[in-house]
């Protein structure tokens, strides 16, 4: 890339990185503060914005810093940390995304028994269980990777550390490994994108029996979750679901759901959000009359 490129491309990408940074914080901050948004939906959102920052943080600082040198080198342990940090909150913000598909299910198809199936403790494990599993995926996604012997010229051609590009530096025979990233990794992405499609078809038929303000309500909270869904899900079916890829179309599908998935998710649930944009308001109100009670 030309020197001009390269300083469009550090602007482009810190503003990006700067409303990820600044979008997801948003949530995170008015979830805690408000005392409306208690529900199990906003807390699993919560947590998603958590996942999506430390995901895109992952990979984005290192990629716009590189924007302004011209010898782009990473360690091998800068890389293995790179690769273990974007693989755990990806795989959390997967699991994260499933939890909430579950809980629309209940809230919507059993709303009779939803206060007493998810309850705050019920809750609280399943985002746990979140994180357990995006660790132990992206603990194996770390062994299969650091175990290969690695041979020069140590050159990737991708923007960040991940399974593929890496493979393509091993002095051995990776087929197995491929395998072993598909079965892991895109696995993963298929049996959770199909629960929530299912769950979701379910969704849709139990909505033929709302009145139409009811379903009107049901779809605005489910349209942005499906949005979010198809925005993550699709760039990593893509590139996780084979054993070989071609790099040059993976990097641009990679810059997606790292960078501009977790750019529009904040967008995506406060502006088809009644609730999220009353808390934000509110939140915004306290902090200027507390500005004008210091003055």
């Amino acid at each position: 890339m030309e020197p001009r490129g390269e300083k469009i491309g550090f602007v482009v990408f810190l503003f990006f990185y700067i409303v990820i940074v600044a979008g997801n914080l948003l949530i995170v901050v008015t979830v805690v503060s408000s005392q409306s948004l208690n529900s199990p939906m906003y807390f699993f959102l919560c947590h998603l914005s958590i996942a999506d920052l430390c995901f895109s943080s992952a990979t984005a600082p290192k990629m716009i810093a590189d924007f302004l040198v011209e010898k782009k080198t990473i360690s091998f342990g800068g890389c293995m940390a790179q690769l273990f940090m974007g693989h755990i909150s990806g795989g959390a913000e997967v699991f994260i995304l499933t939890a909430m598909a579950y809980d629309r299910y209940f809230a919507i198809c059993r709303p009779l028994h939803y206060t007493t199936l998810m309850t705050r403790r019920v809750c609280g494990w399943m985002v746990m269980g979140s994180w357990v599993g995006g660790f132990v995926h992206s603990l194996v996604q770390t062994l299969i990777t650091v175990s290969l012997p690695f041979c020069g010229p140590n050159k990737i051609d991708h923007y960040c550390c991940d399974v593929h590009p890496l493979l393509q530096l091993a002095c051995t025979d990776t087929y197995v490994v491929g395998v072993i990233d598909v079965a892991n990794t895109g696995m993963i992405s298929v049996v959770t994108f199909f629960i929530l499609v299912t769950s979701y078809i379910v969704i849709l038929f139990s909505l033929k029996r709302r009145t139409s303000e009811g379903r009107k309500k049901a779809l605005s909270t489910c349209g942005s979750h499906i949005t979010v869904v198809i925005l993550f899900f699709g760039p990593c079916t893509f590139i996780y679901i084979r054993p070989s890829s071609s790099l040059s179309e993976d990097k641009k599908v990679a810059v997606f759901y790292t960078v501009i998935t977790p750019m529009l998710n904040p967008l995506i649930y406060t502006l088809r959000n009644e609730e999220m944009k009353s808390a934000m308001r509110k939140l915004w109100n306290r902090k200027i009359w507390r500005e004008k009670g210091e003055v």
